[in-house]
């Protein structure tokens, strides 16, 4: 093995992990949903009209899908490009497919998590390609949202 690849095996161990998670939790309140869907364009009534909900059988307003499936990439961008444990990244998302398996209501705890499944080098793009998987869970209970993305991480300035 040669001293190059070796030095990025190492790399590999602290900057990104197979198996490594993050994790945060998240309320949204019915202020916050009505104000995502307008700042985002979303003008459908299920995010900020009660009785819309409660005709599509929700029964309460929820969350637009882009404003789960936003935090939750939130949560991975920052993960992977932290310099808190002394090892300087930098990181671009690749690519993200999200399901919706269930509406996220307001006032609901919702846990976000990735996992990484797989990390490989790639000489091409200079940095470690990995898929992470996600969810976003109600607590103690279904996903609402499932996830999986593409990441570069590679060795940043210190």
């Amino acid at each position: 093995m040669d001293t190059t690849f070796a030095e990025e095996q190492a790399t590999t161990t602290a900057l990104i992990r197979v198996g490594e998670t993050c994790e945060r939790s998240i309320r949204f309140t019915r202020e916050d949903i009505a104000a995502f869907a307008r700042i985002t364009g979303d003008t459908n009534p299920l995010h900020h009209d009660v009785q819309a909900a409660q005709r599509a059988r929700h029964g309460e307003i929820i969350a637009s899908g882009q404003q789960t499936t936003a935090q939750m990439m939130g949560l991975v961008a920052s993960h992977f490009s932290r310099s808190d444990d002394g090892q300087a990244r930098e990181l671009l998302c690749l690519n993200f497919n999200f399901a919706f398996k269930a509406p996220v209501f307001a006032h609901q705890d919702l846990v976000l998590q990735w996992r990484v499944a797989t990390v490989e080098w790639n000489a091409t793009l200079g940095g470690w390609l990995a898929h992470v998987d996600g969810r976003a869970t109600v607590r103690h209970a279904h996903p609402c949202v499932v996830g999986r993305g593409t990441l570069l991480v590679k060795p940043g300035l210190d």
